[in-house]
């Protein structure tokens, strides 16, 4: 929820005491992204597109691109960019934080492949480590590169070795250092990747779907999600639903995010873990290798009194309210998926057609637990998939959003100013399957 901060101000205790944490730690299985798949995120998500022998200021300035954040200073002198030069703001950042130590750039050399390391070594937090390394494990690690610890300043070897040890430089990029030749754009791009992934920046996945472990990894994200409980969010989004500005919501905790690219990635929501084991399964007898990850949910909806006493459980819990009615919380989840190419992408709703949604009540050949409306939605525009909106409200690393036809967007927001008039409700379309879209609509529940 973006409050207006002169009217709401959370400490992060009251923060912390308000909700129900959930365990963020989650190994990435796979093997490390390529050059290309990196390029492709760094467009997609930070719109840096690698020049052909890029110079060194035009490094620096996508290293701070990926950073988002300024010097707090703007007291720095360098003897060869001026403070009203366009690349300042950037060489000021890099400098403030230690990733640059000289104060002559020269930002219009290309750029040498070591100097693109030992910026991200120390952009990954790694200079303590890189401390440590004697000169035997240092020359062990130069080794790769035909290189020694007595060709370059003692930290820059250690960093170098730190880069090689932990596959920031990786073996298909060991020729780099000993042709002469600038950092291609591969180099590059593999670089500023693995600079985001250090970060936490890039993609969040418990693994790819064809990968062996991945239904254990499944099975334990699965358990380790509770119920998300925000108490100061709950009460504005209950409050909506209660006086039916919303019909339901659902909680979930950007921390989860997969952050994939848009363009390759579609999100499925289900509750029923073993619904997602067996589509898992699924992907992999029908050639579609995605990679996976499990976004805890938690949605809510009216349960009324007349539907009789609910029963209660670590993944279904009821709140009562003033007219007898309950809100019902239940523990689902998002599969994020993302595919190898638009055409696997586009082939993911034939194959739920064909086997996960339900069309009759006796119907054979789906997988366990189908949907008469299977929800499962992109980003970017697809064929045969309808426009309906996200309502999103925010608070912290939590968000409750309600899916909506787009004509509802104006009316939700105006309800929310109701019920809150600091609440800010974020707006934006996707792109549904036509079941979900018929369900919003109330038409057509099959």
């Amino acid at each position: 929820m973006n409050w207006k901060p002169a009217t709401k101000t959370l400490t992060a205790l009251s923060v912390a005491a308000s909700i129900a944490l959930l365990p963020l730690a989650q190994p990435i299985l796979a093997a490390s992204p390529t050059a290309k798949e990196y390029g492709t995120f760094l467009n997609a998500k930070y719109n840096i597109s690698v020049n052909e022998q890029a110079t060194k200021g035009q490094f620096i300035q996508y290293v701070a691109e990926l950073l988002s954040g300024e010097a707090t200073s703007s007291e720095y002198r360098f003897n060869d960019v001026a403070s009203d030069d366009q690349l300042y703001k950037a060489v000021a950042e890099l400098y403030e934080k230690g990733y640059l130590t000289d104060t002559t750039i020269h930002a219009g050399q290309q750029l040498e492949p070591w100097v693109a390391t030992i910026i991200a070594v120390r952009a990954a937090g790694l200079e303590e480590l890189a401390a440590t390394y004697s000169v035997e494990k240092t020359d062990a690690a130069l080794a790769k590169i035909n290189s020694s610890s007595s060709a370059w300043y003692k930290h820059v070897a250690q960093e170098l070795a730190v880069a090689i040890d932990n596959q920031i430089v990786p073996e298909q990029f060991y020729s780099e250092f000993s042709s002469n030749q600038p950092a291609s754009s591969a180099f590059i791009q593999y670089i500023l990747g693995e600079i985001t992934s250090y970060n936490g920046n890039y993609k969040n996945y418990i693994a790819y779907s064809s990968d062996a472990g991945v239904i254990s990894e499944l099975i334990a994200a699965y358990n380790t999600a509770d119920i998300i409980q925000v108490n100061e969010l709950q009460a504005v989004v209950d409050t909506a639903l209660e006086q039916n500005i919303i019909t339901g919501y659902n909680f979930k905790d950007a921390r989860y995010d997969a952050n994939f690219v848009d363009e390759y990635a579609i999100t499925y929501g289900h509750s029923d873990l073993q619904h997602a084991i067996q589509l898992i399964g699924l992907l992999r007898s029908e050639g579609l290798d995605a990679k996976i990850q499990l976004e805890p949910k938690t949605s809510a909806f009216l349960y009324l009194k007349e539907w009789g006493e609910p029963e209660q459980s670590e993944s279904f819990q009821v709140k009562q309210i003033a007219n007898g009615n309950y809100v019902a919380y239940s523990k689902e989840f998002d599969l994020s998926l993302e595919f190898n190419s638009i055409d696997d992408k586009e082939k993911f709703q034939d194959i739920i057609l064909a086997y996960a949604k339900k069309d009759d009540d006796d119907e054979q050949g789906l997988i366990i637990g189908s949907w008469w409306q299977p929800l499962y939605y992109s980003n970017t525009q697809l064929e045969d998939y309808v426009s309906i909106s996200n309502n999103k409200v925010s608070l912290g690393n939590y968000y409750a959003q309600t899916f909506s036809l787009n004509e509802q967007v104006k009316g939700i927001a105006a309800g929310f100013k109701k019920v809150n008039p600091d609440v800010d409700v974020e707006s934006y379309q996707f792109w549904a399957n036509i079941a979900f879209y018929n369900y919003l609509g109330g038409t057509d529940y099959k």
